[in-house]
């Protein structure tokens, strides 16, 4: 997806997001994420993960990372009870 000035920028069709606790970000595709620095990345993938932890090496993909140190930050998750 190009970069488009704003002033001829044409809302595209609605995008599905879907939150994962703990773990990524999933945005229906194709995908353009401004960074904070400014710089631009796209994806042309059908769906993409962004990370919300931070940890990814690929950054503002993610790579899974949030799985590694899962149990490290977040508080324990409930068991389901035995059937």
């Amino acid at each position: 997806m190009p970069n488009v000035p704003a002033e001829r920028h044409v809302p595209a069709e609605r995008r599905r997001v879907t939150l994962q606790r703990p773990g990524p970000l999933l945005v229906e595709g194709p995908v353009e994420v401004t960074l904070e620095d400014g710089t631009t990345v796209s994806s042309d993938r059908f769906c993409v993960a962004l990370c919300t932890c931070r940890r990814s090496r690929i950054y503002p993909w993610c790579d899974t990372s949030h799985r590694r140190r899962a149990g490290a930050d977040d508080p324990p998750r409930a068991q389901p009870p035995p059937t």
